[in-house]
């Protein structure tokens, strides 16, 4: 059942994430706002994740299922709420903190299930909970698009997600219908501590990889109209096929990371920045795809990997806390990405901020060799 329910809250999720994408436009209409003010009112989404994120791991510890159920039923009731809500500025800002809220404690819930799945039935399960997310969003997108061009209510994708959401929180409390005398020991004050120094290491490794793979994900498609010169429509396939790629690599490699999580990392980094500088030579489309597909199969490996070492160093009782520190350091990364390639591409242009990117991949790698043991380590 743990599996299961990883997946599922996994998919949920992500189909969230990918109606929002293929939603925005549309919800930047409805509140009549220009791109600079959507721009600052995309700042509160993570102005509400990480004071999120930080709090949720403590709930997760306590309440563990019964937490996620409720996490996910919130997120899906926020998208509603954006869509209810933002018919100006100020409520879209503060629908999106509210969004952003929800999301970060949704995302510390399923990343801690899927530990304990992993830990349980194997590190596969994290690789492949992953990949049931990035497969959400290019579907919950392609979806969400149809939906659009046939001048149906925006409201809609969110209301199936919100639908799909309840569906998933009733499963997941139906196979966790009582209280475990495990909640109050973790919520205790003599529940084992979590270390803090090996968790920020982790979570800095994930911000390095979130950056390299938020920025690609954010500004492939301007890189590919802008500087390969493909059309509006063929430059808008990018980031579906970074995510497709990153999908299909997970699927494909979930349980290589149980095994050996430096070499992946190192190798994942190595890749990712391999494609990530063949994007920055491209002179044509078809080269450009092929390094974009090259750096998503790269990163695709990153973050997943990071759980996996996490789950083998922390117990049960607190993985939730320690799940919110890494997850909550990662987020910065995904936050920092798409406006480190702005701050290059001011300065040097997109082509030399698709080098910077690369270098991040390479530090990332020289971190990782440096700090990630070769096998996962016994749980303490």
């Amino acid at each position: 059942m743990r599996r299961r329910n990883a997946y599922a809250g996994f998919a949920v999720f992500g189909a969230f994430w990918g109606a929002w994408g293929a939603s925005l436009p549309a919800i930047r209409d409805e509140a009549a706002v220009t791109d600079g003010e959507l721009g600052i009112a995309l700042l509160f989404i993570g102005a509400g994740a990480l004071p999120a994120m930080l709090l949720a791991g403590r709930a997760v510890d306590r309440w563990q299922e019964r937490a996620t159920a409720a996490l996910l039923t919130l997120l899906g009731l926020a998208g509603v709420v954006v869509v209810l809500a933002a018919h100006d500025l100020p409520g879209l800002a503060i629908s999106l903190l509210l969004l952003g809220a929800t999301s970060g404690a949704a995302d510390v819930a399923i990343n801690t299930a899927a530990g304990s799945a992993g830990r349980a039935h194997g590190g596969a399960v994290i690789g492949r909970a992953h990949a049931t997310f990035s497969a959400a969003v290019v579907v919950a997108s392609l979806t969400t698009g149809a939906v659009h061009a046939a001048d149906l209510p925006i409201g809609l994708p969110f209301v199936a997600v919100a639908a799909a959401a309840a569906v998933v929180a009733a499963m997941i409390v139906h196979d966790d219908p009582t209280p475990r005398r495990a909640d109050k020991a973790a919520a205790s004050p003599g529940a084992k501590r979590v270390r803090l120094a090996p968790l920020l290491v982790l979570g800095g490794l994930g911000a390095l990889a979130f950056a390299v793979e938020n920025a690609h994900q954010s500004w492939s498609a301007l890189y590919l109209r802008d500087v390969v010169g493909a059309g509006a429509a063929v430059a808008a396939t990018g980031p579906a096929v970074f995510a497709g790629v990153v999908a299909v690599t997970r699927f494909v490699t979930g349980s290589l990371s149980g095994r050996r999580p430096r070499l992946v990392l190192v190798g994942g980094a190595v890749v990712a920045g391999a494609g990530t500088a063949l994007v920055a030579a491209a002179g044509t489309l078809a080269v450009a795809l092929t390094g974009l597909a090259l750096a998503a199969a790269g990163t695709a490996v990153l973050f997943p990997t990071l759980i996996v070492v996490l789950t083998a160093r922390v117990p049960d009782r607190v993985r939730g806390t320690a799940t919110s520190a890494v997850t909550t350091v990662a987020y910065l990364g995904f936050l920092a990405g798409p406006a480190y390639v702005g701050a290059w591409a001011d300065a040097v242009g997109l082509p030399g901020a698709m080098l910077a990117v690369a270098a991040l991949a390479l530090v990332l790698a020289t971190l990782a060799a440096a700090s990630v043991g070769s096998r996962i380590p016994s749980p303490r």
